[in-house]
């Protein structure tokens, strides 16, 4: 009878645990699920967006009706369901568009929405500009000449108080620096050694003006409207590459047109910061009137001229595709804490160098890119034992990044 009760309370805790842990999964799939095809219409505790605010939906809904809901809302309201048609009415007769999830990802949204994670946001970092982080090799020329400029000065200072006490006549800093200079100079092979060193500072600075040309850092132009990143890839946690859609399957991470933001300021008419005054510029640049929330007939468009910012030359080749879906890099490994700025500006150098750098440090994912099984494979025999970064395939290859 012991072992009985001994081995049902051992399947018990086993039926926790695995239970616990699918649980992990499931939300886990679901957050992903959730930021990739609902976060740009809903929140979660952050007030109305597009669609109502998801908290406690699966406490106001039965679980069978979001099931139908979410997979098609436009079928669930042909049915004549009556909640269905009530928030079809409540949301100017706009659809809701249709996921049709398999049932397994379905139950992980729901069990994400039954219970979201509380995130810490971030406090944002002040940007601050390459010189900033270091110093520059004119500031540690300047602290040298400081430095030997007060290491004369006190060794005339010596020089000067055993003169005193021997009674003899004392020197000026200038004249102490004259005389040594002199007496320097006197000798053909102090010339060459100086006017040696004299040529390779004049040649490094040269070099650091040559190599700077060109490169820039922290451009921040004025945008003609006033677009807040921080809000909405911060503060609403919009995907990147939800407006900029092509940067997984494109050379070119695109700009968004303003159909693009029109899926949610046809219904968001005012801003965080600025109002109604710079949302209203896109509705006067496609036609819009958002008092009767309809675009206006035979409107002549006009194209929002926004500022790039990133730019490489022309002799430079760099594929958005091939890093964000085969290489699985996030946007702000390049473009910074773009969810921190207000004002978007350019956070890397984007040199040759930069580039070159992050292709020896960077380590390959394998792991789920089937795709390149055979070419993996490959190289870790090649490579057996070592770190594969991306320039021991062909990353380091003049012929990858320029024509």
């Amino acid at each position: 009878m012991i072992r009985i009760q001994s081995l049902n309370s051992r399947i018990f805790l086993l039926t926790l645990f695995f239970t616990f842990t699918l649980n992990i999964f499931a939300q886990t799939d679901g957050a992903e699920i959730f930021k990739t095809n609902c976060m740009s219409c809903h929140t979660i505790g952050g007030g109305r967006l597009i669609g109502p605010d998801l908290k406690g939906i699966t406490k106001k809904r039965k679980a069978d009706w979001l099931k139908k809901w979410i997979n098609s809302s436009s079928d669930l309201i042909a049915s004549g369901d009556a909640e269905a048609i009530a928030i079809f009415e409540e949301y100017n007769k706009v659809a809701m568009t249709s996921f049709y999830f398999e049932d397994e990802d379905m139950d992980a949204l729901l069990v994400y929405l039954e219970d979201p994670p509380i995130e810490e946001k971030e406090l944002a970092t002040t940007a601050t500009s390459e010189h900033e982080k270091g110093m520059s090799n004119s500031s540690i020329l300047l602290l040298i000449g400081v430095f030997l400029f007060l290491l004369v000065y006190v060794l005339t200072s010596i020089k000067n108080k055993l003169k005193t006490q021997l009674n003899q006549p004392i020197e000026t800093l200038s004249e102490s620096v004259i005389n040594q200079g002199k007496v320097f100079l006197s000798e053909s092979r102090n010339i060459v050694i100086l006017g040696f060193v004299v040529v390779i500072v004049v040649m490094k600075f040269t070099f650091d003006t040559l190599m700077g040309i060109g490169v820039t850092t922290n451009y921040q132009p004025e945008q003609p409207i006033e677009f807040s990143h921080k809000i909405h890839a911060g503060d609403n946690g919009i995907d990147c590459n939800y407006c900029h859609s092509s940067a997984r399957n494109s050379k070119t991470a695109g700009i968004p047109s303003a159909n693009v933001c029109m899926n949610c300021h046809a219904n968001i008419t005012s801003g965080t910061n600025t109002g109604t005054t710079e949302i209203q510029k896109i509705y006067d640049a496609i036609g819009y009137n958002p008092d009767t929330r309809e675009y206006i007939e035979d409107y002549e468009q006009k194209p929002i001229k926004w500022v790039r910012i990133h730019n490489l030359p022309d002799l430079a080749y760099f594929n958005h595709s091939q890093h964000v879906s085969v290489g699985g890099l996030e946007c702000q490994e390049c473009h910074g804490p773009v969810q921190e700025m207000d004002v978007v500006y350019q956070h890397s150098e984007l040199t040759m160098g930069w580039c070159v750098d992050c292709h020896r440090e960077t380590q390959v994912k394998m792991e789920g890119n089937d795709y390149y099984t055979k070419m993996h494979e490959k190289m870790k025999e090649k490579y057996a034992g070592q770190k594969i970064t991306v320039d021991k395939m062909g990353g380091l290859e003049c012929g990858k990044c320029h024509y």
